[in-house]
Parts: C-alpha cells; structure tokens; sequence
C-alpha cells in the first residue's frame, strides 16, 4: 500500500516515535460563546465570573462580572434570569442558579466594601444622561469607565427609578439600592437630583454637552375608560406602588380588585395584601398561558392568597362592586366579550394596564420621533437628532431591568464611538452547545433552592421573601457550571492522550498546547473533551 506522504519512524531520544506526519486531522483548542452568556440582556460573560466564583475567589467573581452589570445585589433579586432558561445544564438536569450566585456576590461585595476602580477623566466635555433609573445609571457607568465625564439629571430627589420607587421593599430592600447606586456614584460623574428636563432642544444647545442619553423610563401608569360610579376608590398601580415605597398612608379597604396581567399587577396584589386587605383579587382578560407576569411572581402571588379571575374584564365599577365580563378566546388568541357578567365585591380598584413615558423633553425636536409614547431609534441607540441617544423603558423592546442596564452599556459603547473613540472589535465565537459536552463527566448536583422567608410574615410585613444563599451552598451552584466550550484545565485531555502530546503550559491561553511533532490526530482528546474545547480541523497539506 501506497501511503500519500511519508511516515516518520525516527526516534526521539529512544522514548517515543514522531508521529506528527501521521495525521489528516490536528486537534485545536477553541473558545466558544455559552448560551448563558448570549441569552443575558447586559452581556455579562457569566462563565468568567463563575469560574472565579467556583474558586472561592468572590472578589475577582465580583469585578469580573461588574465589567458588565454594575449591579449584581439588585439583579440577582429581580431579574428574570433568561441565562438559566438558556443553560445547557437545564438539560442534563437543572439549569445553574446563576441569579442566586450573582445575588451572593452581590451581597458579598455590599458587605466588604468592595469599590470600583474608575480611570482618568480624560475627555472633559460631558455627556448628559437623562433619568437616573437602571439604563441611566448603567449608561453613566460605562461611559465613565471609559474615561467620560457625565453630568446625570434627574427629576426626582433619589436616584434608581423603579429600583428606588417601583418594586416593592419584599423584593428589592432599599439599602441594597442605595449601597450599589451610592458606589457607583464616583468622581467624573456629577449628579443632579430634583432637576427635571422639560426642553432638551434648548438644555442641548448651551453646547455644554459632547452627546446625551435619554432614559427616562416609564413613569406614569396609563389610563382606560371605565364607566364608574362618583366616588369610587380609583389609583393606578404605579402610585400606589410610589406611596408604599415611600411609606405614605394608603386608603385601600379591606376588598381590592387589580386589573392587569403583568409584574406590576402582581407587586400591587402582594402590596395591598401587606397593607391589610383581607381579599386580593387579580381581574385579567386572558388566561395564565398568556400572562406577561413572570411565573414566579404568579406563584409568590397565589402562595399569599392572591386570587385570580381569569378570562375577565372590567366593565363598570360601582363605590363597593365591580361588574366584570367573561371572556373567551378566539382561535387567534385575542379575548372576546361573551355577554355574561357577573359581580365582584371591592372597596378599591387597582388599574395595572401598562405605563407611559412623558416624552414632552422632546416635543420640540422634530428630527426626533415618538410612536405610541416610544422615542425611535436606530440600532446604534440614536434618535433622528445627530449625538442623542435613548434606551431603556422610552424605545420599544422588552422592559425589564436587566434589558434597561444592557441598554445603557451599548448606548455607551455607541456615543463613544459617535465621539471618536470606538472600542475593539471582537472577533466573532461559535457557540458552544449540548451536543459538544461530555456530561457523564459532570456528576449528579441537584440545584440548590433558595430559602424563603415563612408565610406567616410575607404577609405581614415588608421583609424580603426569597432569601440569599449561604458560602458553601453558592459555592455548590457555581461548581455546577459546565464550562460550555471553553477549557478549564481539567486536565482530561492531557491525562487521555496516548501519545503524551498534549504539554502543560500556562502561556499558552488556554493552559495547555499541542506538541503536533508527536500528536498523531486520533481526535481522542477532542472526543474526550468534557466542554467541547477542542476541535479537529484538517491538517493544511
């Protein structure tokens, strides 16, 4: 038989046989995105920071994950995690707990009073930020990592938005705003509280600012027409939630009816039942499948003995009564009247049917545009006026938190740019998938459950429902992590080779290189792989 190139048959050192000539294929180390990583609004690199986290290293956890999320104590309370939906491990057997591990450092930063290292102001004209919320602050954050000095105005006297005056204490503890909001508040960025903007055309043209971000949220609760008898006890979920927050007496009665399907219907129905109703009911028009409530804030909801009158819509409301119409779907989803109605006692309404942006600051500014209370804007960020930017609740796109703060790290990347100073491009990473991991590697790790506080006083008070994990138990979740796609040095490859061509070296980035003199392409390294690290790709003849 003909061999198409030679084989090498010379001997090293009388130990072994070069049998580099030998292959059609050479096995490469490769760095692959996780899903995690994709699925996370903010972009947090979530498999860096839990790496370090697995490690016990809770402060290098912590400013790793910081690069991206300046607020890992709130998140890890209130964001809906789409990175466990997305986690590979969800399909062995259950998704990590990255929220609870992001909350756990979190706190741990909190109570060691870890404190972000900010550069040189370096470019001295500011850039405004409009609205101290999640993508405000996130904005003002990036852009003074990057050596921005950022003037921040908002309206009212604390800064954080729905994070300070929103959601409810039992889900996000005040202290916990102030503690990240305060930290992040360093020199290079100048805050200006009870400072409304009512005209950014002329606030704009003093030419005291390089370039301006819009992220003024949504603050108002909108309104519907419904008939209603003089006298009745009417509030949108929003103020209620705002006079809570604010410890302010609220009038509510012992009945209370909420009208809406969404999370701020549900931080009203628990609010109201800390606040002494006896009866919490939640009217809405669809049924659970349709619900754009998180399932979790559902369950919370019906474990406190909110109740729930599906396929339901108000009709007329009376001073203790309201009248409410079933309702039924048709074949594409959309809830029609049926004509059968029925009544519902309740000393207090609760409208929670969505929320408004008061874009009146732009009214004047016709380059700019606003549809359905959304200010437009290109998929750099920018409205149709050159250097003005918006993110978070005022452009279209999904509202929570953690999108809010992923907007305002891009709105940042984008006016740096816009000013001249565009940062790197990365070079784009296959992702890294189910079907490439080894998992008999992985042993069985049931997720760890967070702690909640007893029922008896999730009612009661505003105390905090879901509770932290303890050291050893994050320390447990964040070991579950598989790596998916990128190497961490297990040494599997360089225990199973069977021609000792895989070569410790630390240099090399990825821990370990391939001596290609003695590697013979048997792909026994790549199909051991428990992260699918490595790849065989054909050898360049």
């Amino acid at each position: 038989m003909t061999l198409p190139y030679a084989i090498s048959l010379q001997a090293d050192s009388g130990r072994r046989n070069r049998t580099g000539t030998w292959r059609v294929e050479r096995p490469m180390y490769v760095d692959r995105v996780p899903p995690c990583s994709t699925a996370c609004p903010a972009g947090e690199e979530v498999q860096s920071w839990l790496y370090a986290a697995e490690e016990g290293h809770y402060e290098e956890a912590w400013h790793r994950l910081t690069r991206d999320n300046p607020f890992p104590a709130i998140m890890g309370r209130i964001c809906y995690h789409p990175c466990e939906t997305a986690c590979n491990r969800a399909t062995l057997d259950s998704a990590v707990g990255i929220n609870a591990v992001e909350r756990f450092l979190g706190d741990y930063a909190l109570e060691h009073g870890l404190t972000f290292t900010m550069p040189a102001v370096v470019h001295e004209t500011p850039v405004l930020v409009i609205g101290g919320g999640p993508s405000g602050l996130s904005a003002a954050y990036h852009l003074r990592n990057r050596g921005f000095r950022v003037v921040l105005w908002e309206r009212e006297h604390e800064l954080g938005g729905m994070l300070q005056y929103g959601i409810p204490a039992y889900r996000l503890p005040r202290d916990i705003v102030h503690g990240e909001v305060e930290r992040l508040l360093g020199d290079g960025i100048e805050v200006r509280t009870d400072m409304p903007v009512d005209n950014l055309a002329t606030l704009m043209a003093s030419q005291e600012y390089a370039a301006c971000y819009i992220a003024i949220g949504e603050g108002i609760g909108k309104k519907i027409d419904i008939p209603m008898e003089d006298g009745t006890r009417l509030t949108d979920a929003l103020s209620l939630l705002r006079k809570a927050a604010h410890g302010e007496p609220i009038e509510i009665g012992k009945r209370v009816a909420v009208y809406g399907g969404g999370n701020t219907a549900m931080d009203a129905a628990r609010t109201v039942q800390r606040l002494g109703a006896h009866e919490t009911v939640i009217v809405y028009r669809r049924t659970a499948r349709e619900m754009p409530a998180h399932p979790e804030e559902l369950e919370e909801a019906l474990e406190e003995g909110v109740d729930v009158r599906w396929l339901s819509t108000i009709s007329h409301v009376d001073l203790h009564d309201l009248t409410i119409e079933q309702m039924v779907l048709d074949d594409a989803g959309k809830a029609k009247p049926t004509g059968k109605f029925t009544t519902l006692e309740a000393d207090t309404v609760i409208l929670a049917v969505g929320q408004d942006s008061d874009t009146g600051l732009v009214s004047t500014m016709p380059d700019i545009v606003v549809e359905g209370g959304e200010v437009t804007v290109d998929a750099k960020g920018m409205t149709g006026a050159s250097g003005i930017f918006a993110g978070g609740d005022v452009v279209p796109g999904t509202k929570t938190a953690t999108d809010a703060i992923g907007m305002g790290k891009r709105a940042a990347a984008a006016i740096a740019a816009f000013l001249g100073h565009p940062d790197a491009v990365v070079p784009a990473r296959d992702p890294a998938t189910y079907e490439r991991l080894n998992t008999w590697y992985f042993s069985d790790a049931p997720r760890s459950v967070r702690p909640t506080l007893e029922m008896a006083r999730r009612t009661t008070s505003f105390d905090e429902v879901v509770l932290p994990l303890d050291v050893e138990t994050a320390l447990f979740e964040a070991r579950r992590c598989m790596s998916c796609g990128n190497c961490f040095q297990c040494d599997n490859c360089y225990g199973m080779c069977p021609d000792n061509a895989i070569i410790k070296d630390p240099a090399s980035g990825h821990g370990y290189r391939i001596d290609l003199e003695y590697c013979k392409g048997c792909g026994i390294c790549a199909a051991e792989c428990p992260c699918g690290a490595i790849d065989m790709v054909p050898e360049p003849f």
